[in-house]
């Protein structure tokens, strides 16, 4: 009779440093709960939804975030940290020059949007929106480290004379926040309305800079 040969006990994961398989399908769950909250917003979707969209079984969902409230609090932690230390990084180092500093807001949010396309929707809807997941992020930390240290660094060229005494740096900041994510999360509405194909982020942040810098120029300027 033929000897069976013993199963191979299969050994333990062991704490510490996760394998590369796990990190990158903790990555694509991350992705796809991104994807589901930005197409439903946050309240609507469900681990069972974020699964569907991996293309994974719900039970992975779990065994890698335990929980939604788990899920989203890695979104946050992974992917909206990461967008408010860009931000403050580059407002940092342009210093307390009015110009430099709204230019590398400008410059920063479209580095952002390059690098994580998601973020105009999901502020649209989940920051705008009365009941926004983010609404309370936004107030607790992405206001403290970037709309009040940008109000503040303006507030104080404003001091020094280097920025114009008609304007509020607290509802300068607001414009600057509608000429940068308002056209970025809108664009499925003016490109066609205008026939701006053409348009390229590219241009679209040379346009915003130049408005910034010249306002309306022409020979009716002030």
């Amino acid at each position: 009779m033929a000897q069976t040969k013993p199963r191979k006990r299969r050994e333990p994961r062991r704490r510490g440093r996760p394998r590369a398989d796990d990190t990158n399908q903790r990555e694509r769950l991350l992705d796809a709960a991104i994807a589901c909250f930005t197409a439903d917003g946050v309240a609507a979707t469900s681990q069972r939804n974020i699964a569907l969209k991996a293309g994974v079984t719900p039970a992975l969902v779990n065994y890698y975030f335990g929980s939604k409230e788990k899920l989203l609090e890695a979104f946050i932690a992974e992917r909206v940290h990461p967008v408010i230390a860009m931000l403050r990084e580059a407002l940092l180092a342009a210093g307390n020059e009015p110009h430099a500093v709204v230019a590398a807001f400008v410059r920063g949010i479209h580095g952002v949007v390059e690098r994580y396309p998601w973020w105009p929707a999901l502020w649209v809807r989940e920051v705008l929106a009365e009941r926004g997941a983010l609404r309370d992020i936004l107030m607790q930390q992405i206001s403290p480290q970037i709309a009040q240290l940008l109000a503040k660094t303006l507030a104080g060229a404003r001091q020094r004379g280097a920025l114009s005494a008609d304007l509020d740096p607290r509802l300068l900041v607001v414009s600057l926040i509608g000429l940068t994510l308002f056209p970025l999360a809108a664009e499925s509405i003016w490109r066609p309305m205008f026939a701006a194909d053409d348009v390229d982020r590219a241009a679209l942040l040379r346009h915003t800079l130049a408005l910034l810098d010249q306002g309306l120029g022409g020979s009716h300027a002030r």
